[in-house]
């Protein structure tokens, strides 16, 4: 079964219990000024209906979380047979016990907690016998003229997991490029895109929002094969609507990946959601 699976009053409260005993991590996201960020954070403490989690030091560095009280925000962490997801709002700040971790965020504690089989994390190869065209453009926090036009980038999509995905989009070639090409420095890591595919042909698209985690050029060099992690879609029923149409899309692929012999991969992205392995020509 690929849908999101709830669980709400005790259950879903031992299961904040059990990873906040284990001091888990997570990742938090939200948006400030019009553009997603992602946070890596430890759930620190559960009581009188408040969860309270600290940001994680990443290469010895604490990074800022730009937030506010009343702010929503999306969480989800790996647990047992799944990953979970919830929504919630921030309720407030603390000091915290370390005095070099920059203070606790205070959330409300979720009613209800989300879950989705961690083999919608497995990502899986586009079946050969189907084409799937991506459009991509950038999002940036940035107010634009309503007549501002996005640029938009027409690319492939290689493989698909409930957290991440991997596209290739062709590279302009002197004066004579494919519609949709993009230059060699047109994406960076770091940077928001949001894209839009159709799974299969009768199918309604997908959107979404993702962010760059690596850029490769192709063996030919005449693509970029962008690895992406898929951000905000726990933190909003709507986002948990397409997270749930993802992990179903990851089941679909791989039954058709096994009927036409080709196999599929099996290799865990890594804790970012990202795919971190070099693309071949396609």
């Amino acid at each position: 079964m690929s849908d999101i699976v709830m669980l709400q009053g005790p259950q879903s409260q031992t299961v904040l219990e059990t990873v906040v005993q284990g001091q888990s991590p997570a990742i938090m996201s939200y948006l400030s000024r019009d553009k997603w960020h992602v946070a890596k954070v430890v759930l620190k403490e559960l009581k009188a209906n408040r969860l309270h989690v600290e940001g994680c030091r990443t290469g010895g560095k604490l990074h800022p979380i730009n937030i506010q009280i009343g702010q929503p925000v999306g969480v989800n962490f790996k647990h047992a047979y799944g990953k979970f997801v919830f929504d919630t709002t921030v309720v407030g700040f603390e000091p915290s016990a370390d005095p070099e971790a920059g203070g606790q965020i205070v959330l409300a504690a979720p009613d209800r907690v989300g879950v989705v089989q961690r083999r919608s994390y497995f990502r899986v190869n586009v079946p050969r016998s189907l084409r799937v065209n991506v459009v991509l453009w950038h999002r940036t926090g940035r107010r634009t003229s309503p007549e501002r036009t996005h640029t938009y980038y027409e690319g492939r999509l290689l493989d698909i997991s409930a957290g991440g995905a991997q596209v290739t989009v062709p590279l302009k070639n002197g004066l004579v490029s494919e519609a949709g090409a993009a230059g060699e420095s047109d994406f960076r890591k770091g940077q928001f895109m949001g894209l839009r595919f159709t799974p299969m042909p009768y199918e309604p698209p997908l959107m979404f929002n993702a962010q760059v985690r690596n850029v490769l050029p192709t063996g030919d060099h005449t693509s970029l094969c962008l690895g992406l992690q898929i951000v905000g879609l726990e933190a909003s029923e709507e986002g948990r609507q397409v997270l749930s149409r993802l992990a179903a899309v990851v089941e679909r692929y791989h039954q058709i990946n096994e009927s036409e012999g080709q196999g599929t991969q099996t290799t865990m992205p890594s804790g970012n959601g990202s795919f971190q392995i070099p693309c071949e020509t396609v």
